[in-house]
């Protein structure tokens, strides 16, 4: 699934490609991508005539800034933006096309059907499901230590299954976790609370570089991705623990291991990042 790297990467490049141009009608060939409104007729009729002034991004997803409506998208597995001429063949699994005034289309395709449309008046889409309790965005500027620490605290769940909770921190997918983890050097199963304050502040610079880097470098191509041009993503050439199980760590030369933490399969150092870990002992204070 396009993490937050790769949906940031589409995103620029849709604002490349599609920016100011309005929309003469909409086909939707695959009813069930439109979650919102109910009847795709309507998606439809809402969008005739809109032009698209901005494509944003909320942790996974896209957003599609128009005059009067907000286009919520998400690509879920496969699913992935290309513009084209009127004129082109329509590809397979092409399920939504949406037809500009100049005869191009943007055109959605999705091979494994889980993507999503959701179709709010402007201004609405931060209210509402799927937005509205979505966590702090990494990459903004709001997205500080302390921001951080705060989500954490008191927190007894493992670090991993936290960090991919996206009511917490948006848009980092099972990559990016344990790539920052291995940075940080954290164990993927260490309890959240028992984090200390440097550890903490190590895994807040090593969620932010990582992804930054990852951005840089157009997200990672595992299986399909592309961005809106067609172009792969080269992350998957930095990736230190994803994909590794069995190769040596980079640092210290310890074989890779992989485990299934929270149901994802999970890659990390035993040497780097240790399960165990000391702790200090509080001395009891006499009142």
């Amino acid at each position: 699934m396009p993490e937050l790297p790769e949906v940031e990467t589409v995103r620029r490049t849709l604002n490349e490609l599609v920016l100011q141009k309005k929309i003469d009608h909409v086909t939707v060939h695959l009813n069930r991508i439109i979650l919102l409104p109910e009847e795709p007729l309507e998606f439809c009729l809402l969008l005739a005539g809109q032009t698209i002034q901005n494509v944003e991004r909320r942790g996974k997803f896209l957003c599609f800034m128009m005059d009067d409506f907000t286009l919520v998208s998400h690509l879920r597995m496969e699913g992935r933006y290309g513009l084209y001429d009127q004129l082109d063949p329509l590809e397979p699994h092409t399920h939504v096309v949406f037809h500009f005034t100049d005869g191009s289309e943007l055109r959605y395709k999705d091979v494994r059907q889980f993507g999503t449309m959701h179709l709010f008046p402007k201004g609405r889409e931060l209210e509402e499901n799927p937005l509205k309790k979505l966590g702090l965005e990494p990459l903004d500027e709001d997205f500080t230590l302390a921001a951080f620490s705060s989500k954490l605290s008191g927190r007894s769940t493992k670090i991993k299954p936290l960090l991919l909770n996206q009511e917490y921190i948006v848009g980092i997918g099972n990559i990016y976790v344990d790539e920052s983890l291995f940075l940080a050097g954290i164990h993927p199963e260490r309890a959240a609370n028992t984090l200390t304050r440097r550890e903490l502040a190590s895994l807040y610079e090593a969620i932010v570089k990582t992804l930054q880097e990852a951005v840089a470098a157009g997200g990672s191509s595992i299986k399909s991705f592309v961005n809106g041009q067609g172009e792969i993503g080269l992350f998957q050439h930095q990736f230190k623990m994803y994909g590794r199980k069995g190769e040596p760590c980079y640092t210290c030369g310890q074989p890779i291991e992989k485990s299934v933490v929270a149901g994802r399969g999970t890659h990390f150092c035993p040497k780097c990042q240790p399960l165990k870990w000391k702790q200090k002992h509080v001395k009891k204070v006499r009142v």
